[in-house]
């Protein structure tokens, strides 16, 4: 959801006007929406005749509830507008059937039509997501459309549409519209109809694009000088932490780096935005079924907590990570770490700096953006307050958090570090504060939410009844826990409680359940199947972290692999086997990162060993252009 606010805006709701079948065109001013109308996340959420049409009132929203109520079909589910200009196909509600999409570039031959969807591309006015909006009428200079989430003003009376575009018929025949935002760009039109003449083609790109390659600088002594400040305190932690200026913990691979075509990247993009999304449908439907949270192994005392949270319609993600295979046999997700993800330093700094000192040109940097992102998503987070960084004493934590800290002062907030819990302490009305008797309101942390809940498994009688009662807890009893920090009614925690499901690998299974045979995810159960004990599987502790105590066991039922650990009593999931990519004898698992829920930026972590762990090393990931990837 958007909310910049335009001045002159309607409010959130208003009819703005009413389209082609008398389709009403509402306001998404989302600032001056009404929280008594709209208190909670799902109230957010547009149905007509029980079919989900999107989220009000933005531009996809619009877009299908026009088509389903016009022509009886609907587009499927996209994590971005200009995804549209990607889909093949509509499905008719009435009976299933699928009735086919053709998508023309701007300056095809093929001319809009009344009823037709026109695409933005991502960038300038529509950054991150694009755009759409259905074009209403067509004249030989000129298209008319309707369309939500752009100016917000109730149109003139007598006005049947959002806006006019002008249209260039060029020499070769072709028609071209032009965008009233300078900045925009329209990448074209989408027509359901049979006759592909002058469509886009769709062919697909070709599988070798997907296989990363390992290659290595000339050695000129590089890693031999300093490359980071020792005087900057989070670049002093990650070299007290490496032992030196470095990215692998291998001497032999300080000159080693990975490429990944431009195309692949894009696939992954791709991938990151359209699963964060159903990883976010999933956990709705997780938490509409009492009998599915029972899988997820957590104290039944914070289920309601976990519903309040999500329901909250400020209590947003700032960032998570997703862990993929990527090759020429698919692109595939592992799992989503919405929950405390670690690894935004080494992404969206440390790799960009190794490539400067040791001189590597190749293509450019997927990270370069993590950092802006991540001050952008915390200036729309809504603290008003002292922002307290909690993290442990681990050096990793402590540059991560420190790496944090940057971004969220960037972004006009300000912010206390507190290592570790000693330092906290009670107030006279039974509130936390830190150690200058400030109140811990606004909390983001290091640790992942299961460490605290370990502490109400551990001592789960008393404090399930403090939690279930909301009280507060005697400061002369005990100081403060995690639990008394990230549990209170109070504090806002970032990542919020509700990262607990989309993170908890309970929810894997009800993916495939909710999206079977999608081509982003692996075949994942509850049960070990007759079709996984054939083809290998994986198992996995339902509440685990950091690689441990997973399996991987092969089609004649041997073990490969496993790993040690503390999870080693946790009901488990089977996953498909799909092993990583071995390449020059390193395991690869490339890891993006969403922020406020769109992708944000790429690395790789690499390992001799099958499994990914918290110790595997990273490699600096640069993106070349497709021609340079194909050549060798």
């Amino acid at each position: 959801m958007t909310s910049e606010h335009r001045p002159g805006a309607a409010k959130f709701g208003t009819v703005l006007g009413h389209g082609p079948g008398d389709v009403p065109v509402y306001s998404s001013d989302y600032e001056s929406a009404d929280k008594r109308d709209l208190p909670t996340r799902q109230s957010y959420q547009s149905y007509v005749d029980g079919i989900f049409m999107g989220y009000k009132w933005q531009c996809v929203e619009l877009a299908r509830r026009w088509m389903y109520l016009n022509r009886g079909y609907i587009f499927d589910d996209v994590a971005m507008a200009y995804d549209i200009f990607r889909l093949r196909s509509v499905r008719c509600v009435e009976d299933g059937t699928r009735l086919p999409l053709r998508s023309f570039r701007n300056g095809a031959k093929r001319a809009p039509e009344p009823g037709c969807l026109l695409i933005w591309n991502e960038g300038g006015e529509f950054e991150v997501t694009g755009h759409v909006a259905i074009v209403t009428e067509v004249f030989p200079d000129r298209v008319r459309c309707v369309e939500q989430n752009v100016e917000n003003r109730v149109w003139p009376d007598g006005q049947a549409y959002s806006r006019e575009l002008p249209v260039t018929q060029q020499a070769d025949g072709g028609y071209r519209i032009d965008c009233s935002y300078g900045d925009a760009d329209i990448l074209g039109w989408v027509i359901q109809t049979d006759d592909d003449t002058h469509a886009e083609a769709t062919e697909d790109p070709d599988p070798g694009l997907f296989n990363l390659q390992l290659r290595e600088l000339p050695h000129n002594g590089q890693a031999a000088k300093p490359w980071l400040d020792a005087r900057d305190p989070g670049e002093a932690a990650y070299i007290a932490l490496m032992d030196g200026c470095k990215l692998s913990t291998r001497d032999g691979d300080q000159y080693k780096y990975l490429c990944i075509s431009e195309a692949a990247l894009r696939d992954v993009k791709r991938a990151t935005n359209e699963l964060h999304a159903m990883f976010m449908r999933a956990t709705n439907f997780v938490l509409d079924d009492e009998a599915l949270q029972a899988k997820f192994n957590l104290p039944a005392v914070l289920w309601p907590r976990i519903r309040q949270s999500w329901s909250n319609r400020r209590n947003q993600m700032i960032t998570g990570r997703f862990d993929f295979s990527v090759s020429d046999r698919g692109l595939k997700i592992y799992e989503y770490n919405s929950d405390s993800a670690s690894c935004h330093m080494e992404c969206g700094s440390i790799q960009g700096k190794w490539a400067r000192h040791f001189g590597c040109a190749d293509g450019r940097d997927p990270g370069d953006h993590l950092s802006e992102d991540l001050t952008h998503a915390w200036a729309h987070a809504g603290v008003d307050g002292v922002l307290h960084i909690m993290h442990d004493r681990d050096l990793e934590e402590t540059y991560h958090a420190l790496y944090m800290k940057a971004a969220a002062e960037r972004a006009g907030l300000t912010c206390k570090i507190i290592k570790g819990l000693s330092s906290l302490g009670w107030d006279d009305e039974g509130c936390v504060v830190d150690e200058d008797g400030l109140r811990i309101d606004w909390v983001w942390k290091t640790w992942a939410w299961e460490t605290a809940i370990d502490q109400l498994r551990a001592e789960c009688d008393a404090d399930a009844e403090d939690l279930r009662l909301h009280r507060h807890i005697d400061r002369r009893a005990r100081p403060p826990r995690l639990i008394d920090v990230f549990l209170r009614e109070e504090v806002m925690v970032f990542e919020p409680l509700w990262t607990l499901v989309p993170s908890n690998k309970a929810i894997l299974p009800i993916l495939w359940e909710l999206y079977p045979d999608h081509p982003y995810l692996l075949d994942t159960r509850f049960e070990l199947t007759g079709d996984l004990a054939r083809n290998g599987y994986v198992a996995k502790p339902i509440v685990g972290r950091c690689g441990h105590n997973i399996s991987i066991v092969d089609h004649n039922n041997d073990v490969v692999h496993e790993t040690a650990g503390q999870f080693d009593d946790r009901d488990q999931i089977y996953q498909e086997l799909f092993p990583l990519p071995n390449i020059g004898g390193l395991n690869v698992q490339v890891s993006t990162f969403s922020v406020a829920g769109h992708y944000a930026g790429a690395g790789v972590r690499a390992d001799p060993s099958p499994i990914i762990k918290t110790d595997s090393d990273i490699l600096a990931l640069r993106a070349v252009p497709d021609e340079d990837l194909l050549k060798d």
